[in-house]
């Protein structure tokens, strides 16, 4: 293939996926900067961690999560993945071995994530970015190690 049909091809493989990618942002409430509040945070365990920084980058059809956090007990965290909203389990997801996501409207997300070190289902998760924009709850269920139902609420406020 030449140069000049490489570039022709590369370009138009551009022109069509940006304006997809830049759209999904635009309409996807939840993409971008995130700081946990974690005044306004709760966890039936009691811990609720430091610190969390999370950051949602567009993808077709889905979102890349890359986030950073300090737990409870002062260790520092980092990890990234992609999901797409097919409701299909992807391995490499930021919260576990593999989660599958769906969009319930521009502001809501619903993920489950999958614990391959325990094969076992991990936390059912609901995102909600508030109409205004600017804070994102994530409510979380799961299940401790005895068995016993937690939950979770941890709200971040948008960067």
């Amino acid at each position: 293939m030449s140069l000049h049909t490489r570039l022709l091809v590369l370009g138009t493989v551009l022109a069509v996926a940006l304006p997809a990618v830049a759209a999904a942002q635009a309409t996807d409430g939840q993409m971008g900067t995130w700081a946990m509040n974690v005044a306004k945070s709760s966890s039936s365990t009691g811990k609720v961690g430091k610190s969390e920084t999370r950051i949602f980058s567009a993808v077709p059809n889905g979102y890349t999560m890359a986030r950073a956090w300090i737990d409870a007990d002062g260790n520092a965290h980092a990890s990234s993945g992609t999901v797409l909203y097919d409701g299909k389990f992807h391995a490499g997801s930021a919260n576990g071995d593999s989660a599958k996501a769906t969009r319930v409207d521009a502001n809501t997300t619903k993920a489950q994530n999958w614990d391959g070190t325990l094969r076992k289902m991990g936390n059912t998760c609901t995102r909600v970015v508030s109409a205004g924009g600017k804070t994102l709850t994530n409510t979380c269920t799961d299940t401790d190690a005895a068995g016993k139902p937690t939950k979770s609420v941890h709200v971040y406020d948008k960067k």
